[in-house]
């Protein structure tokens, strides 16, 4: 699948990504400031989060609760130096709760992601629009 469009479509595109047949294990990639926190969010906001709060960079992951009770847990890898301090952090305990993972710079763990995931991929077009494509 793949959309192009704008923030102000943010939670549309949301929604149908959401339709879509997603794994639990869902990583994003994408460059620096390609808005892959603030598409996480618009996932969150349809699945009813209501606790978010902002990226995850310090604290390496996030944990959210949906006002149906279901947890999703929003990881931002970016600061790991290497895959050990993701293992020793428990990462693969979250990858197998059978909670959802969202997963930002999934490429500093590449040997501890689930082989079921779903990947998806944004880019920042010229005229500031984003283009997803799912994998």
């Amino acid at each position: 699948m793949e959309i192009t469009f704008s923030l102000a479509e943010i939670d549309d595109v949301a929604k149908i990504v959401l339709a879509s047949n997603l794994k639990n294990i869902i990583l994003f990639h994408a460059e620096m400031g390609a808005g892959k926190t603030t598409f996480i969010k618009a996932l969150a906001r349809q699945l009813g989060v209501i606790d978010m709060t902002g990226s995850p960079t310090f604290s390496l992951v996030n944990e959210y609760g949906t006002e149906d009770g279901r947890v999703l847990y929003h990881f931002d890898l970016y600061r790991l130096n290497s895959e050990e301090e993701a293992y020793d952090m428990g990462i693969d305990e979250y990858f197998y709760s059978g909670n959802l993972c969202l997963i930002e710079w999934p490429e500093k763990t590449p040997n501890l992601i689930p082989l079921d995931h779903t990947a998806i991929c944004l880019t920042t077009l010229p005229d500031g629009r984003r283009n997803l494509v799912i994998k």
